[in-house]
């Protein structure tokens, strides 16, 4: 049954989250390609705001977050946060938090509980063992936890920054073992004498002999100058001093190496608050600082270390991309070069036969054999455009043109190649824009989503074909990242079929991609349509569940004129032959194509002049020869057929010239190409065809 349709235009925010996250690194991507609805979280279409709101700002952050949501916990973080993971990364993504860390998994269950009843909590240098890596491994954390909230303020989760401080603490461990030993020394100074007595072990941490008498001054000698005005006993003489610790970096008398020693003590006072002797220790830390230090610069460097991983693993994606291109171009010689190979077979053994029939002198039914070789080549040309529409170099003729009405002319043909078992659905919006794109490229694009449908309805099912007008806002056009904001036509095409996997959704747009057998198709369908699309200015979308159909969208800039009826062309008329003395110029570097070309010219009453390469041609052009017409490749070597042109015309401003390409990426989409007086005709071409071309050029 056939339907028709009004309403309001779809509008960005519409758009589904396929491409949401927009940005956040290697694990950003690896929540846009997670498969979502094997956890408790479900697709992302479905998720809260409060969700997405929080797994953007954990994104941005350079310090490590992992988020924990719902009953299960399921951990959703960033880049910071995969480089503590370490080796369990990236299986944590998507995994339940008791699941992921089984190890601390009654540590994590007590802090779900509290987070999830509304409670922060706070932890530092929390000791735990992990196997992050594989070996156990023991490690110590500062951990915050505090609850997230759902749209409605309850708490649904747990946010958890992780600082790792195993480097310090280890640091203070040796520290703390050090001074066990024995390495501390102990001192003691009198305000009223400034005597200074000081322990055997107080002068080797400051590299001084046992017999050496220790001052104040020697030992303020020894500090680094910018650190003496903080050192010193006679400082604690001021009466509101009680307490003391102080840093400061020495060069030792002994070794000539600089240390960092502490100092800490207590000045005791009489009843009147009067100092009389401060007592204390000294001991060395220049490890504990160098762990700070190393500490600090792990911290500040951080997200510089994240991106330099970032950018290794996005080389190591890219080299798995180059590997399924390769295997995706082995898939050629299965699909492509199969069809070739009969299409070749078809030409090849034709004109064989033709040219043993002339030989012979049998000439009555040698018709039947051109015909043939003309039929495969037609589809060997054919086959080569939908080479060049997935790679988006085909040159294309786009028209203002209405859908709806080439969508209904192809109806009966859809009915009749859909066969009984699948039921046909037009739901066309009446007050449908226009839009501006070749209406051929189009009709063969909607053949192919077509025949893609049937294919995956075997048992049948319903075909669904809709147009809508779409405006796609800033947001919407920056999370799809290949389309500019503005106004589209969508034509979409859903089946109720089996449906894609993750995996063969992802490839759906890969050329040579096919899950059919070998030598029942090539893999270009849908890379053709999406090149169409991209080179029509618009953009392609594909949305599939195994078990659930697919649907297939295509957007077009909207076009703001008036339509041109999409009429088939009627069959061309005899070309007229040559006025008197008209000369072509053809510049050709294929002498067989050169060749038919300048038969033709000729069989028509036009003088031919002939050249092989750009700089022949030109000088051709460049003297006082008469010439009413250029017919040049656009691809010669070295110097091309446009930069030919460009030069003739500034001699020749108003020489007429028709182009010749096989691979027509400076053609694409009107863009710019063709000046008036220029004209294209794309290779393989009927003779007749060109011929037409000359005449009506030349007429003007």
């Amino acid at each position: 049954m056939k339907h028709r349709k009004s309403g309001r235009a779809a509008t960005g925010a519409a758009v589904d989250s396929a491409d949401w996250p927009a940005d956040g690194g290697e694990t950003g991507a690896l929540i846009r390609a997670f498969d979502w609805s094997r956890t408790a979280l479900g697709p992302k279409a479905s998720w809260p705001q409060s969700l997405k709101t929080n797994v953007d700002t954990i994104l941005r952050s350079p310090v490590a977050i992992v988020m924990l949501w719902g009953a299960d916990g399921v951990m959703i973080y960033n880049d910071a946060y995969a480089v503590f993971a370490g080796a369990r990364h990236p299986r944590l993504l998507g995994s339940r938090v008791l699941e992921g860390w089984p190890e601390v998994a009654d540590f994590n269950r007590r802090v779900m509980e509290a987070a999830l009843a509304g409670e922060t909590l706070s932890f530092r240098d929390e000791p735990l063992v992990l196997y992050r890596n594989g070996p156990a491994e023991e490690v110590w954390l500062d951990l915050d936890y505090s609850p997230v909230c759902d749209d409605a303020g309850r708490p649904v989760g747990v946010l958890a920054i992780i600082v790792e401080t195993t480097a310090r603490v280890r640091a203070d461990e040796r520290l703390r073992i050090a001074q066990e030993a024995g390495r501390i020394g102990a001192f003691e100074w009198f305000p009223d004498t400034g005597v200074l007595e000081v322990s055997d072990e107080y002068r080797r941490i400051w590299g001084l002999n046992v017999d050496t008498p220790v001052t104040e001054a020697l030992l303020v000698g020894l500090i680094d100058p910018e650190l003496r005005e903080r050192a010193g006993p006679a400082r604690l003489a001021d009466p509101a001093t009680a307490l003391d610790y102080t840093e400061y970096r020495i060069t030792r008398p002994d070794t000539g190496e600089k240390r960092w020693l502490a100092r800490r003590g207590e000045m005791i006072r009489t009843g009147g608050q009067v100092g009389r002797r401060f007592v204390g220790v000294a001991f060395d830390i220049t490890e504990r600082r160098a762990a700070e230090a190393s500490l600090q610069e792990l911290n500040a460097t951080l997200e510089e270390r994240v991106a330099r991983e970032v950018e290794k693993r996005a080389a190591a994606e890219e080299a798995l991309r180059q590997s399924h291109k390769m295997e995706a171009v082995g898939q050629l010689t299965g699909g492509i070069a199969h069809d070739f190979n009969n299409l070749l077979q078809g030409i090849v053994g034709a004109l064989d036969l033709l040219g043993k029939r002339v030989g012979e002198g049998r000439t009555a039914d040698i018709a039947r054999f051109v015909d043939g070789a003309m039929d495969s080549a037609r589809r060997a040309a054919a086959l080569t455009h939908r080479l060049l529409a997935f790679s988006r170099r085909q040159p294309l003729d786009p028209r203002p043109l209405e859908i709806n009405p080439l969508v209904a002319s192809l109806e009966e043909l859809l009915r009749r190649t859909m066969g009984e078992a699948i039921e046909i659905r037009l739901e066309l919006l009446d007050d449908l824009w226009l839009t501006l794109c070749d209406p051929n490229q189009l009709e063969t694009s909607l053949l192919n989503l077509a025949i893609n449908a049937r294919d995956a309805m075997p048992e049948g099912g319903v075909l669904t074909i809709e147009s809508c007008n779409v405006h796609l806002d800033d947001a919407a056009a920056a999370a799809w990242r290949e389309i500019a904001p503005g106004e589209y036509v969508c034509l979409s095409v859903s089946d109720t079929g089996v449906g894609m996997s993750a995996e063969v959704r992802g490839r759906a747009f890969d050329p040579f991609f096919t899950t059919k057998p070998i030598g029942q198709g090539t893999g270009l369908g849908l890379s053709m349509i999406y090149g169409f699309a991209r080179q029509s200015e618009g953009y392609a979308r594909l949305y599939s569940e195994v078990g659930a159909g697919t649907t297939f969208k295509l957007f077009l800039p909207r076009h703001r004129g008036e339509a041109r009826p999409n009429t088939p062309e009627r069959a061309a008329d005899p070309p007229a032959r040559a006025q008197a003395g008209e000369v072509v110029l053809v510049i050709e570097d294929e002498a067989v194509v050169r060749l038919l070309i300048v038969e033709v010219l000729l069989d028509l009453g036009y003088r031919a002049l002939e050249a092989a390469e750009g700089p022949e041609g030109l000088a051709v052009l460049q003297s006082a020869e008469r010439i009413d017409l250029l017919v040049t490749d656009i691809g010669l070597p070295g110097l091309g057929g446009r930069q030919v042109a460009d030069a003739a015309r500034a001699a020749r401003p108003d020489l007429k010239i028709l182009f010749m390409t096989g691979y027509a990426e400076e053609a694409a989409a009107a863009g710019g190409f063709l000046e008036p007086g220029m004209a294209m005709v794309t290779k393989p071409f009927a003779m007749e065809t060109l011929a037409g071309k000359i005449r009506a050029m030349i007429e003007g």
